[in-house]
């Protein structure tokens, strides 16, 4: 049975993000030594200094598991990171990820999330990394086309962050028979949980029902596969450390997909809410809009025993009792607010 990665030096690009920060915290609960990547643009220090309190007052000495670096991944020396840091596993999730923004900046978009997986992935070769985990994502299949969407489902991508996600992806397939690069696609499903960087479908139902029973919604009728954060990371922590995945791509999900409307009538009794008004915006429908996505892991099973265990219910309860322990969400707060200064 595979394990998850502990006692290893291990760099998070990313980690500040919603994804990454979880990780880091599953990595340093594990005995990792963590190097923490980010430009801290959607990103936050507030995530990392979250999970340190979270963590606070256990066995763990934090400050020497964890070193936070603010770098760009189109400009940062990244091989001489990675052999300075001495770094064994890396995990790629820094990247443009919210795909509303594509559709003006799709220059960026490929750079960031094609050229910055090239750069990383070259890195990590000629600094003989163990093993990279690149961080894809569902998006890249499209509409589903079968009752749930395993690892042989065309790929169909429809947005600018879709297609440049498959491209990363193929990136990593090529070098990885080219070159012999160590690394694991993960295909993540939709995710959910605290410390949320953008306002994706369930932050952005919760902030809108913290003020009222009224909901202004686009496309209610699609439908997504979502996954409790900590699931991902245990899954991610896992994947990266199973070599049969090396040169694969693997699908983590749930298993279940929920309807936009289904998840605003379970978020808003969850919120104490008897009745809500949606109100139909069609500025906020999505060009060629994914209508489905339901995720196969049967292969992340076979590799890695992964089995979700938080269930949807479950999920939402806790992310709303965070935010309401918290108020806010990263992405309402200003980039002002977010900046680190050392004190």
């Amino acid at each position: 049975m595979v394990s998850e990665l502990s006692d290893e030096s291990v760099l998070v690009t990313g980690g500040a993000g919603f994804i990454g920060s979880t990780i880091v915290k599953q990595l340093i609960q594990n005995g990792n030594e963590v190097t923490v990547l980010d430009n801290f643009v959607t990103g936050s220090i507030k995530n990392l200094q979250d999970i340190v309190s979270e963590l606070d007052g256990s066995s763990i000495d934090i400050d020497d598991q964890i070193d936070i670096i603010s770098g760009d991944l189109l400009r940062s020396d990244l091989e001489d990171l990675l052999i300075s840091k001495d770094i064994d596993y890396v995990f790629h999730l820094a990247a443009e990820p919210y795909i509303p923004s594509c559709y003006d900046r799709p220059q960026e978009f490929f750079s960031v999330n094609a050229n910055g997986t090239l750069r990383i992935l070259l890195a990590c070769n000629e600094a003989d990394v163990e093993r990279v985990l690149l961080y894809s994502s569902s998006e890249v299949y499209g509409t589903a086309q079968t009752e749930a969407i395993d690892e042989d489902h065309r790929t169909y991508p429809q947005s600018t962050y879709a297609v440049s996600k498959l491209a990363s992806d193929r990136l990593a397939f090529t070098l990885y028979h080219e070159q012999d690069i160590p690394v694991v696609i993960l295909r993540q499903f939709n995710c959910y949980g605290p410390r949320e960087t953008h306002p994706y479908i369930i932050p952005e139902l919760i902030a809108q029902l913290a003020d009222s029973n009224e909901l202004s919604l686009g496309n209610v009728e699609a439908s997504r596969d979502l996954t409790y954060v900590t699931d991902a990371a245990r899954g991610a922590t896992k994947l990266i450390n199973c070599p049969d995945a090396e040169g694969e791509a693997v699908n983590l999900g749930y298993g279940d997909d929920f309807t936009v409307e289904e998840l605003a009538y379970m978020t808003a009794e969850l919120m104490n809410h008897d009745d809500i008004k949606i109100d139909i915006e069609h500025s906020r429908f999505r060009p060629l809009d994914v209508q489905r996505l339901c995720c196969d892991y049967t292969k992340a099973k076979e590799l890695i025993d992964y089995e979700p265990t938080v269930s949807l219910e479950d999920g939402l309860a806790r992310t709303v009792e965070w935010y309401e322990q918290h108020g806010e969400w990263t992405w309402e707060k200003t980039l002002e607010d977010q900046l680190w200064s050392e004190t």
